[in-house]
């Protein structure tokens, strides 16, 4: 794609999490939301009014229904990437319809609910050669750059332990997306994805590379849906090195991330995921604190990774790439196992 280009982007699904999508393309430079797609076409005006800004052209509606309907629409030449936010059961379809349409795919986490639906459409993107990502935005916030150098540069000392929270409390109801197995519904999926993924870069930073889980143990409560809808977790590494977290639709916690060393320890005290502040406590040394705001509300991260991907030619991106999205799903799946969790689809 040429650098001057306006990247020209097309919306699956838009409800609350897209709306945050939106309003960062909106006010990127160098993007455009040219097309929404949706099934309800009141829902898609209603949007579009909402995020609609003055100095943008408005963006295109059109119904789409089906995977074929989602194909067609996108068959033209007036997009050039997509961005997918449906319920969690409803992403293969529309990654598959995006990436056979040849157009660059971002897909909201989970990519798919199983490593079983991710595999064809991660051989299907590069036998295509169409750019595929798991849309993971907290690897792409500024705080993690600063994390990721005190990691770096060894400064805790040796890892030793990664503890997470993210828990809130919603009632009970078993058509919504968090409670229905139809949509692959269960906290894990929903936000559990988030402990599972940063304690992976944790890894990779602090190691160079995540080791596989010498063992890994769930425990939790299901929904009468039979989802979870509190999972708690311990996985243990080569090395000593432990992992605990919990996610969960039915309580509260701090929901922060730490980090343990030989000497020191990183904290991104309160919701860890839209983190702006990490802090740095070294023995005997006083806590160094950084604050590292939004551009915008923290999507301009990935959508901006994107750009710049396939300026460089690239069909998946080096700070997100496939393999982590298969391997956290892996993951998942056995986490899940433990608990008894299946959704209609596995």
């Amino acid at each position: 794609m040429p650098e001057a280009r306006v990247l020209r982007w097309a919306l699956v699904g838009p409800g609350q999490i897209a709306g945050r999508f939106a309003q960062a393309v909106q006010r990127l430079p160098g993007h455009e939301l040219a097309l929404i797609l949706a099934r309800e076409p009141a829902r898609a005006q209603a949007f579009a009014e909402q995020q609609r800004v003055a100095e943008r052209p408005a963006p295109r509606l059109q119904r789409a229904e089906s995977e074929t309907d989602l194909q067609a629409a996108l068959a033209g030449s007036e997009v050039d990437a997509v961005y997918i936010a449906t319920p969690h059961a409803l992403h293969a379809a529309a990654v598959a319809a995006a990436l056979r349409a040849g157009k660059a795919v971002l897909c909201e986490k989970p990519l798919v609910p199983g490593l079983a639906q991710a595999r064809p459409l991660v051989e299907l993107a590069q036998q295509r050669r169409v750019f595929l990502m798991e849309a993971l935005w907290t690897r792409f916030l500024p705080v993690y750059a600063q994390v990721q150098q005190w990691l770096q540069a060894d400064l805790i000392g040796p890892l030793r332990a990664i503890q997470s929270s993210f828990c809130f409390s919603i009632p009970f109801d078993a058509r919504s997306r968090c409670f229905d197995p139809a949509l692959a519904g269960g906290a894990l999926l929903d936000i559990g994805i988030y402990n599972l993924s940063m304690t992976r870069w944790v890894l990779q930073q602090a190691l160079g590379a995540c080791p596989e889980p010498l063992q890994m143990q769930a425990q939790g409560l299901l929904a009468p849906t039979g989802v979870d809808q509190r999972l708690a977790a311990s996985l243990q590494f080569p090395g000593g090195i432990s992992s605990q977290f919990v996610c969960a639709f039915d309580g509260m916690a701090d929901n922060g991330l730490r980090i343990f060393g030989e000497r020191g320890v990183i904290e991104l005290p309160q919701q860890f995921w839209q983190a702006t502040e990490a802090r740095l406590s070294l023995a005997g040394q006083p806590t160094q604190t950084v604050h590292a705001p939004f551009e915008i509300n923290g999507f301009e991260g990935e959508i901006t990774e994107v750009a710049d991907c396939l300026r460089a030619g690239l069909g998946e991106s080096p700070r997100m790439p496939l393999s982590e999205t298969l391997a956290t799903l892996a993951w998942m799946d056995a986490l899940r196992a433990q608990l008894g969790v299946r959704y209609p689809f596995d």
